[in-house]
């Protein structure tokens, strides 16, 4: 027991590490040359004063700029309300260039999903315009952390120039303890804590004016969920938490927007829970990890975007956590 209590331990350091398998480590092949810029971010509105822009559904890479997630906002009287920062300071600059073409109104406040490098390397932008950062208390575990020093150190050199040692981790200027109410120019934002799921620190942001909810990672569209190190069965919870709102627009950490949620959700749940049953017997059992992912079958998946780079990691992190609980 001891042993595959280290082994699972061992596991969950080295997916902190090395969890850029998926969204931080550029492929050699998909390099191409930075003498120019030809990143666009065009912000699609969703709701009379909701819009967001959508991150490519590929590996993070020099040539992405670590465009790979999705970041909203919403235009009140009184400012703007930003969730997620984007991959890097360049993607940052350019959301605030989009969104002064849009209102003249200053963007006052910054949510974060969850400290993520693909949605949080570029808040040091909006912190430099005076934008307040609000985040689930759990980030500060996070940034303290070897895990994250040793990620941007590495991104530093896979994401170079865009992210350099000039880049930053930024703390949150309000750290969010329990569900709260955000109202700004007269607009409610009600922050939910619904972490450990993807990440220990997932926060969801409904806007009830707007019918609009702001899912984070907890929702994938168009390409396989990263699951890492995540608590599977957390994640689960956090899904019935987001369907009990009954909002008429998602907007997912990855992916196109949705205008059916239900339906939307329901493909993340479906991924999740076809893992822990896939995986569940081995893990109790204390089978083989690969004969169990052999035996599984994966046709419904291995046609999308990142199955090759994510199933399989994704599988055995559910395959020992099952183990540990």
């Amino acid at each position: 027991m001891k042993s595959q209590q280290a082994r699972i331990a061992k596991f969950k350091y080295l997916m902190g590490v090395l969890m850029g398998s998926l969204f931080f480590f550029s492929f050699a092949q998909g390099q191409t040359s930075q003498s120019g810029d030809s990143i666009l971010l065009k912000p699609i509105q969703v709701a009379p004063y909701t819009y967001f822009v959508q991150g490519f559904p590929e590996m993070g890479s020099s040539a992405n700029q670590n465009f790979i997630s999705n970041a909203g906002f919403v235009v009140t009287p009184k400012g703007v309300v930003v969730v997620d920062a984007l991959g890097s300071p360049i993607l940052a600059k350019k959301l605030i260039a989009e969104i002064a073409r849009i209102t003249p109104q200053k963007i006052v406040a910054v949510i974060v999903s969850h400290y993520h490098a693909d949605h949080v390397y570029g808040l040091q932008e909006f912190k430099k315009i005076g934008a307040t950062i609000y985040a689930q208390g759990e980030g500060r575990n996070y940034l303290s952390s070897e895990t994250a020093n040793q990620r941007l150190i590495a991104s530093r050199i896979d994401f170079a120039p865009w992210i350099n040692a000039s880049t930053q981790l930024v703390a949150a200027d309000v750290w969010i303890e329990q569900k709260t109410q955000l109202k700004i120019g007269g607009v409610e934002f009600l922050i939910s804590r619904v972490g450990p799921a993807h990440a220990p620190e997932d926060l969801i942001v409904y806007v009830p004016s707007e019918k609009v909810l702001f899912a984070g990672d907890l929702v994938f569209r168009g390409r396989i969920p990263f699951v890492g190190n995540a608590d599977s069965k957390g994640w689960l919870s956090a899904l019935d938490a987001i369907e009990q709102l009954k909002p008429q627009i998602v907007i997912p950490g990855h992916g196109a927007y949705s205008t059916k949620p239900r339906e939307d959700v329901q493909f993340t749940r479906n991924y999740l829970n076809y893992l822990r049953e896939s995986m569940s017997k081995a893990a109790v059992n204390l089978d083989p990890f690969d004969e169990a992912y052999q035996q599984a079958d994966w046709s419904e998946y291995e046609g999308m975007p990142l199955f090759r780079a994510a199933n399989r990691m994704n599988a055995y992190n559910v395959y020992l956590s099952i183990q540990a609980e």
